[in-house]
């Protein structure tokens, strides 16, 4: 029943805070001076997990609900405990991202998103403010892409969202969209084939048949797996998905999505269970065929990085 509702709120929060907990939204200005950039640090290497195949993973947030509860450090710990190298990190607000940068260097990969706290999840389309926030949020150099953002069919056209995706084109940021098969098809129209593009969640519902024909149309289309339950229903990998990820081994990747629900949770439900989650992920992993297993572990996303401009 438990796992049930969060699921649940999964779809009705779409991986951001919930409804019902607003905090107060800061000035763009605010945003631009609240947050130094902590000084640079060295870049500690994870510590050895014998026996494990390394991880990266592409879709993880530290959001202001964890900071508390995980301290970098801890946060640090956890992630050598699982063998997980690397991750694709964004925040609410982007301060939780540079909070794990300091403790941790170059293992974490920063995401610019639109979000200064979960309320932002549902109304950023049409709030005029999340320009201004984005582009005092931007940090040059270390940004490397945009997202994760959550997107409707239909609101590719609107003001706010024309804005921000003209500002990631002008900073060559790839987008993580939140979007479903329908949402990230028009999305793909309006930027363009040239754009790179790792669509979050693999379209959150999309059917593997939905997914095929979409990375078939769209060869700068990358996804991510987070939250998709349905890859290895019980653990074990479901017969469409295995062809689908034996097909497109080279442009799949894996991710835990650390939201937070908050209201009557502690916000932290995602983070409690990161060991589960990254060893149900290794799970179904191991039933594929090594090198695609691999390159689905950590070799899709590491090479992706390589691959962008800078």
């Amino acid at each position: 029943m438990a796992r049930a509702l969060i699921l649940a709120l999964v779809v009705l929060a779409a991986c951001g805070g919930p409804a019902a907990v607003v905090t107060p939204t800061p000035s763009a200005s605010a945003a631009a001076t609240s947050f130094p950039t902590p000084a640079a640090t060295p870049s500690p290497s994870p510590s050895s997990t014998l026996g494990l195949m390394p991880i990266f993973d592409a879709h993880l947030h530290y959001s202001r609900e964890s900071w508390t509860a995980y301290p970098p450090e801890k946060i640090a710990a956890v992630m050598d405990s699982v063998g997980v190298r690397s991750a694709l990190v964004s925040s609410a607000p982007d301060e939780g991202t540079f909070r794990l940068k300091a403790v941790m260097g170059d293992r974490i990969v920063p995401m610019l998103g639109p979000y200064r706290n979960g309320s932002d999840v549902f109304s950023w389309t049409r709030d005029g403010t999340i320009v201004a926030y984005v582009q005092s949020a931007y940090r040059p150099g270390m940004h490397r892409g945009f997202g994760e953002f959550h997107l409707l069919v239909g609101q590719t056209g609107l003001p706010v969202v024309k804005s921000v995706l003209a500002f990631a084109a002008r900073e060559k940021l790839f987008l993580q969209p939140h979007a479903d098969a329908r949402a990230v098809a028009e999305l793909l129209g309006v930027v363009g084939a040239d754009r790179v593009v790792l669509w979050a969640h693999a379209g959150v519902t999309a059917t593997p048949e939905e997914i095929d024909t979409l990375l078939a149309r769209w060869p700068n289309l990358w996804t991510e797996l987070s939250l998709r339950d349905d890859v290895a229903p019980q653990g074990k990998l479901d017969p469409k998905w295995r062809a689908l990820l034996t097909k497109y081994g080279d442009r799949f990747m894996v991710g835990t999505d650390t939201w937070t629900v908050g209201g009557t949770y502690t916000g932290n439900e995602r983070w409690d269970a990161y060991t589960q989650i990254v060893r149900g992920i290794r799970g179904w992993l191991a039933q594929l065929p090594p090198d695609v297993a691999e390159a689905i572990a950590y070799g899709n996303a590491e090479r992706f990085l390589d691959e962008l401009p800078r």
